[in-house]
């Protein structure tokens, strides 16, 4: 068999948002339902201290009928955070897909548009079902690969009128609003305020911060946040009142447990417990929590 070959600008086009949303709901509800194998990934830091090899793989169940296991597959990416400065995704790699019955490799695909992609859709997928029915305002931490495709992500969910963005870097923000503004769309409004992009009915930050860049006080009464940029133990976007003060749903509890920094400072501080996770997105879906 022939190895398939889609490369990053295929996929942007092979896998529209509003698509991947729905795909994401499928798959939420069967990791939930624990009819796929989702082992712990592995994140290995480089000498760098900030760029990361990240092997994320991935087990569909026995093929019906025969008997046979179900296709499989890994993401290897590496992280470099430095990477934007040069023009490049923070984000590197591939997807692999293997033949369950043979082991063949079937496929490979570019990781940068799958994770870009698939990520925000997640996140779309989780303001759907819990973020206020009217919310009309977007708020972005970031302005990298994953701020572009959150603002395409939660608009195709919600009737967002205007998106506040904030970043690190105030040139590339304006940068961002400049590239991605469109008459059709909601209003991009940059500023240099934190809170004022942390007073919006929907709020996702998609920073690669290891310290916080939210504040709970900031959060006006029954906004959505969603968490995304942190990936390490130790590292967090929001801070522990951000947190304490929210119901919190996850995609998976163990992998939680495991690596959200969001999630495990607050704990070691004593500001919630593991059972402040109300239940997973995929048993939402499943209607198996509230």
């Amino acid at each position: 068999m022939p190895l398939l070959i889609i490369r990053d600008h295929e996929i942007r086009e092979l896998l529209p948002m509003k698509a991947c949303i729905g795909i994401m709901d499928q798959a939420m509800r069967a990791l939930s339902a624990g009819t796929v194998d989702v082992p712990e990934r592995i994140i290995a830091p480089l000498a760098d201290g900030r760029s990361y090899f990240i092997l994320m793989p991935g087990l569909m169940p026995l093929s019906e009928g025969d008997g046979h296991p179900g296709p499989y597959g890994a993401k290897l990416v590496g992280l470099h955070p430095d990477n934007p400065a040069g023009g490049r995704p923070a984000v590197q790699g591939f997807v692999s897909l293997f033949d369950g019955r043979t082991g063949e490799p079937v496929a490979l695909l570019g990781g940068a548009s799958i994770t870009a992609i698939r990520t925000a859709a997640a996140s779309a997928l989780a303001t759907r079902e819990l973020a206020r029915p009217d919310a009309r305002s977007h708020g972005i931490f970031g302005a990298g690969v994953l701020a572009a495709t959150h603002l395409e992500a939660i608009a195709c969910v919600r009737d967002i009128e205007q998106v506040v963005l904030w970043a690190r870097d105030p040139a590339k923000a304006r940068q961002f609003a400049e590239r991605y503004r469109d008459p059709d769309g909601p209003e991009i409004r940059v500023t240099t305020d934190q809170a004022t992009a942390a007073a919006c009915d929907v709020v996702s930050l998609v920073t690669n911060s290891p310290t916080p860049v939210l504040r709970g006080d900031w959060l006006r009464e029954g906004a959505h946040l969603n968490l995304v940029g942190a990936h390490e133990p130790e590292h967090r976007e929001a801070d522990s009142e951000a947190v304490a003060k929210s119901r919190i749903y996850v995609d998976s509890r163990s992998a939680a447990l495991a690596e959200a920094g969001d999630l495990l400072i607050p704990m070691q501080e004593g500001r919630i417990g593991p059972d402040a996770i109300v239940g997973e997105i995929g048993e939402l879906l499943l209607e198996r929590v509230p």
